[in-house]
C-alpha cells in the first residue's frame, strides 16, 4: 500500500541574509515560492505552504506559534496532514526547486531527511506528538535535533539541493534554471 504524502513548503523564514522576502524573489520569471509549490505538486497528493498568509497553495499556520522557524512550519503541516488523512509530510524549503524527481522514493521509508539540507525530509504524521513535546521544551529547536529525537535516517540525495540565502546565491542559481 502506498502512503499518502502531503507536500509542505516551509516559507516562514525572515530572510535576513537575503535582505528581502526570499519567497517572492524571481528566478527564470517565476518566484521561488511558485517553483517550490510546483516541485511538490508533481510528487505529492496535496501541497501546503507553512508560514505565510497567502500562497499559490493552501496555507497552514506555524504551530504552536508564528516565528518558530522551520519546526513551527513542519509542526503545522504535520497536524494539518494528520487531520486530513495523510500518512506523511514531505518538507522542502521555499528555495527548494531543483530537487530529485523522486524525492519521496529517495527519502523512503520515513522518517528521513537530506543530510545536505535537513529542512528536506519525509516525516510520518505520527511524529507530531514528539514535535509538540520538543517545541514545548527549553531545548535546541532544530530539524537535526528533531530528526535525532525520532530516529530519522540521514540520506544523501542524488542531487545536492540548491541553497539560496543571499542575492549572490540567487544569481548563481540562474545556472540551474534552464529547463526547470
Amino acid at each position: 500500500m502506498s502512503q499518502r504524502v502531503l507536500g509542505a513548503v516551509l516559507a516562514g523564514g525572515q530572510s535576513r541574509r537575503f535582505g528581502g522576502d526570499k519567497a517572492l524573489a524571481e528566478l527564470g520569471g517565476r518566484t521561488l515560492l511558485d517553483r517550490a509549490v510546483a516541485t511538490l505538486t508533481r510528487q505529492c497528493a496535496g501541497v501546503v505552504v507553512a508560514g505565510r498568509t497567502t500562497a499559490p497553495a493552501a496555507v497552514v499556520a506555524d504551530r504552536p506559534a508564528a516565528g518558530m522557524g522551520p519546526l513551527g512550519g513542519l509542526n503545522g503541516a504535520l497536524h494539518h496532514g494528520a487531520e486530513r488523512g495523510f500518512d506523511a509530510v514531505l518538507s522542502i524549503p521555499v528555495d527548494g526547486f531543483d530537487l530529485p524527481s523522486d524525492l519521496i522514493g529517495e527519502l523512503s521509508p520515513a522518517p528521513a531527511y537530506a543530510l545536505d539540507a535537513p529542512v528536506i525530509g519525509l516525516w510520518p504524521v505520527s511524529t507530531r506528538g514528539a514535535l509538540d513535546a520538543m517545541l514545548a521544551e527549553d531545548t535546541r529547536h532544530s530539524l537535526r535535533a528533531f530528526a535525532e529525537r525520532i530516529g530519522a535516517r540521514g540520506v544523501r540525495l542524488s542531487r545536492v539541493p540548491v541553497n539560496i540565502n543571499t542575492p549572490a546565491d540567487l544569481a548563481k542559481a540562474k545556472d540551474h534554471v534552464d529547463g526547470l
